[in-house]
């Protein structure tokens, strides 16, 4: 359990943070802020706060507009950011057309970490999020290990899922690891793709998981159009929830994450979607493993779509 989790945006991902921190137990103290007005951090703090006698849970829990309920905070999980909603003409903005009003959202949450929890962990959850993460990086300048980014997980838990349902197997029994961005050019490493430790081929034909895979590219989007008004919620938030489980109690698991590489895969400079083990030291390690020529290629291609997007900040800094 850690001292203080801080969670900067109560939106819909914002909120079910609250509520599964305060469940699950990860701090003595959870500390939401939103600058936004009604109050609506100290609104959805208030609401589980009243619950909490229901399931016997002491866990502070604190809302408010004001950054400086994050002093001290142990772990910071921001979902800051305009998220992704079908406009009226019935098309979705990319994760990259969030860029430019999203970096300055992201340059007040940088300012607000530096001030008040400079020594703090930090997972970044908002769109466009290797750009983000990578801003964050050259505003802050962290430890690489202590500034990381929810994306892999989220994608390789909807890889998994399709996977699943295709097969006719539980979701347990399903292993698989998606790399690159997070955007319509991630890769699903179909060579580690698992079921109860067997070849995903052995189970579904090659036509169907390509299938499977494109849809995964595009499973963001896919929920945006179904919702019409805002973006996928729950599952992002309990796959942040699930980095900061491995944090908060030191568990040494091994998540795709988006990390800074130093040359693992190839890439340099990057901040991209890797399988990382995390622990009470954030990302402390980044496992590699052999991609098929595909999958390499495949992952590259990534790589420059994240590098592109990047180019876009470092132009936008100017």
């Amino acid at each position: 359990m850690l001292g203080k989790i801080g969670l900067i945006g109560t939106g819909n991902i914002g909120a079910v943070l609250i509520q599964e921190i305060a469940r699950r137990g990860l701090a003595r103290t959870v500390a939401a802020v939103d600058v936004k007005e009604p109050d609506v951090a100290m609104g959805k703090a208030l609401d589980v706060a009243e619950g909490l006698p229901i399931i016997g849970s002491d866990v502070e829990v604190i809302g408010s507009r004001s950054f400086d309920a994050l002093a001290g905070a142990d772990l910071i999980i921001s979902t800051a950011g305009v998220p992704r909603s079908k406009r009226p003409d019935g098309t979705i903005p990319t994760r990259e057309e969030l860029l430019t009003v999203n970096l300055a959202i992201t340059e007040s949450v940088a300012n607000a970490v530096m001030e008040y929890c400079p020594d703090a962990i930090f997972i970044n959850v908002a769109n466009p999020l290797d750009a983000i993460v990578y801003t964050l990086y050259k505003k802050m300048n962290p430890a690489k290990n202590k500034l990381m980014g929810m994306a892999g997980q989220l994608d390789s838990s909807r890889y998994r899922y399709f996977v699943a349902r295709a097969a006719g197997v539980s979701v347990e029994n399903v292993d698989a690891q998606v790399l690159g961005g997070h955007g319509d050019t991630m890769v699903p490493i179909r060579s580690a793709c698992r079921i109860a430790g067997l070849p995903v081929t052995n189970f579904i034909s090659e036509e169907t998981l390509g299938e499977i895979e494109t849809r995964t590219r595009k499973a963001g989007g896919e929920v945006v159009g179904l919702l019409g008004t805002g973006s996928a919620f729950v599952s992002p938030a309990w796959a942040g929830l699930e980095m900061a489980e491995a944090i908060a109690f030191d568990k040494k698991k091994i998540i795709p994450t988006c990390a800074l590489l130093e040359g693992e895969f190839g890439a340099s400079g990057l901040f991209v979607g890797v399988p990382a083990l995390l622990g009470k030291d954030g990302v402390e390690k980044i496992i590699t493993f052999d991609l098929t020529d595909e999958e390499q290629a495949a992952f590259a291609h990534s790589v420059s779509a994240v590098q592109k997007t990047v180019d876009e900040v470092n132009e936008m800094s100017k």
